[in-house]
């Protein structure tokens, strides 16, 4: 398949991506990414709270993605891992070497414990036909990702609407 639009449409609704954590979710991260936003709520930073309210420790919701953000070098790693693979190779495919993510759109399900090892993967759900904005002519796509715990547990997915493009010249 030579065109590029047919080549992004026959992935729309494949499961791309699949991947593990590279560490399991721990309590040194959550407790930092509290600290940095001064976030004092005792369900994250008291084990007794945690246990009334949530059964035990619980990373913040809006950490969901922290655990998939790769380490930019890892050991036996021949290229840098990016995190939302299919939006760059998107670019790749359509010769578009600008975008910019216009939305994003977070649904939680489980919470996210320490412990737990997530697993992800991302589905392109759609691609626009050619559009041009202010910021030059491309296309819009939307990908989800979605997040399991090593329960096959629905802790999560993430919703993105991106827009590739190529600036007028």
């Amino acid at each position: 398949m030579s065109d590029p639009l047919a080549r992004a449409e026959a992935l729309v609704g494949v499961e791309q991506y699949p991947t593990v954590g590279e560490f399991p979710v721990e309590r040194g991260y959550i407790w930092t990414s509290c600290a940095s936003v001064e976030n004092g709520n005792p369900l994250f930073w008291d084990d007794d709270v945690a246990r009334e309210l949530a059964g035990g420790p619980i990373a913040p919701s809006t950490m969901l993605s922290v655990w998939f953000r790769p380490h930019h070098w890892a050991p036996g790693r021949a290229e840098p891992a990016l995190p939302l693979q299919v939006h760059f190779d998107l670019k790749e495919l359509f010769g578009l070497p600008e975008a910019v993510m216009t939305d994003n759109t977070i649904t939680f399900y489980e919470p996210v414990r320490p412990g737990d090892v997530l697993r992800t993967h991302q589905v392109l759900r759609s691609v626009s036909s050619e559009k041009t904005t202010k910021l030059g002519t491309g296309r819009f796509w939307v990908i989800e990702v979605v997040y399991r715990n090593q329960a096959d547990d629905l802790v999560g997915t993430e919703s993105y609407t991106g827009f590739g493009y190529r600036r007028p010249t």
